[in-house]
This record gives structure tokens, sequence and C-alpha cells, in this order.
């Protein structure tokens, strides 16, 4: 129901107090397409779910190639390369804010290593700002990424890899040949989660920057949050969390389908 009367609202002009309202059409979706900061917005949400969806994907399933040998060592670098996952979104983001806060531990040691001319205003130059929340989410996402892909080497057969490398096949053809169509299932997981995530993020880039500075961080989520809640727009702030709504399953129903037509292929 909330989200039936939230589509209603979103052709309204209501504004989240009164009883009463009036339809006008499509005159909020108009609003938010001809604003550069809400087009913005879409883009620096579609930017990050694109980099986090790919770079996350590919760090956690070189990780889960690295703990899945026969290293003494991998079960504890299981459990190090796990652990940010469990840490909870709002906590690392005000871990990462302190690293990269002017006077923060990442300038402190560039500056004691004598470089300084490298030091950064790592959350108040626009430049920068989304590079650090990428690397939060990165270090967060990348252990559940590679729990999965581990899963998924984990049941791949012995035989398998014994026969193709008794047929002599070498590391890499092994994995192009053999261990890559064998691991769809977890690609085609690992994709949807990541991608979701990057689509709807909003705690990392809250409390690091706001959205800012000024709109250089700004995703759907955040100008949604803004625009219902700080602006009182309720109008234009649902009619944003239906464009988040449509984008999300558009995009996801897109790359579920692709990805189970490759699955079906291997």
């Amino acid at each position: 129901m909330p989200s039936i009367r939230g589509t209603i609202y979103a052709f309204t002009d209501w504004n989240g107090l009164d009883a009463s309202f009036d339809f006008i059409g499509i005159k909020n979706f108009l609003t938010v397409l001809d604003s550069p900061s809400n087009v913005h917005a879409i883009q620096i949400t579609v930017t990050i779910a694109i980099v986090v969806t790919v770079l996350q994907n590919v760090i956690g399933l070189l990780l889960a190639l690295g703990v899945n040998s026969r290293i003494k060592s991998r079960n504890v670098l299981r459990v190090l390369l796990f652990a940010p996952a469990v840490i909870t979104p709002v906590v690392a983001a005000y871990l990462f804010q302190y690293m990269f806060a002017p006077n923060g531990p990442i300038n402190g040691a560039l500056s004691a290593a004598g470089l300084g001319g490298l030091q950064q205003n790592w959350l108040g130059d626009p430049d920068l700002a989304l590079v650090s929340i990428l690397i939060l989410m990165l270090w967060r996402g990348s252990g559940y990424s590679m729990v999965i892909f581990l899963a998924g080497l984990q049941g791949i057969p012995d035989e398998v890899l014994e026969a193709a490398s008794i047929d002599g096949a070498g590391p890499i053809r092994r994995f192009w040949s053999v261990v890559r169509p064998l691991l769809a299932p977890a690609l085609t997981i690992n994709v949807m989660l990541t991608l979701l995530h990057g689509l709807m993020v909003f705690g990392e880039v809250w409390i690091m920057t706001a959205g800012g500075p000024g709109t250089a961080t700004d995703t759907l989520s955040t100008s949604i949050y803004k625009n219902a809640f700080i602006f009182g727009d309720y109008s234009v702030g649902i009619t944003q969390a239906l464009i988040l709504f449509i984008l999300v399953a558009a995009i996801s129903i897109f790359q579920y389908r692709s990805l189970l037509k490759q699955e079906k292929k291997n």
C-alpha cells in the first residue's frame, strides 16, 4: 500500500502534510528531468553502480582465487578479507571520514613518508570525493564477493581440473575454459548484489560527504532524502524515488536475463 500510494503521489502536488492534493500529471517528472542537479544525481548513481559492479567483482574473484590455493595462511586470510563486510556501512563511513580528513591518518602518513606534496583534501575536492567513497565501498564489499566466488570455486570438482591439466591446459587456460564457465552462477549472484547496492547506496555517501562538496557526490538516494526531508518538496522526492525504482528494476531485469543467457551458453 505505501508503494501504491507513493506512486499516486508522484503525479500530485502533495506537500507531505495536508490531506488534500491535486493531480498535476507528469509535471513532477518534467521538473526532475529538467533540473541539472537531479540529472547529475542520476549520472553519479549510474557511475557508482558500474564502477562498483566491475571492480568489486574483479577484486573479489582475484581474492577468491588467492585464498582458494593451498597456502598455509588461507583460513586466516579469508577471515581478515571478509571482516570489512560485517562492519555496518555507518561505522565504516565514519571510519573512512576520519581517515580522509585533512589532518587524518592518510595525509599524516604521506607527510611522515616525505610525500607531503601528495596530501589532498580528499572529501572537500569534487574530483576526489567520489573516488574516496568508491574506495570505501570496494573495501567493504570485495570480501563479500570473495566469499561467494570462493563457494563457487570449492564446488568445482578436482577431477575436472586434473583432467584439464593432463590434457595440457595451463593455469590461464584452465581458468578460462574450465573455471570461468563453472563460476557463472556465482558471477550472476555477485553482479546482481553489487549492482543493486551501487544503485541504492545512501549511508556511505550521506555520512562521508552528504552529497557534497556541492552536489559532486549526490546520488538519487541522497537527493531523495534532501528533497523530501530537508527542502520539504515531498512530491519531487517521491517522483525521484519512483524513478529510482524504475531504474533499478529495468537494469536488474536486463542484467539478470543477460547473465542467465550467458550461463546457458556456458
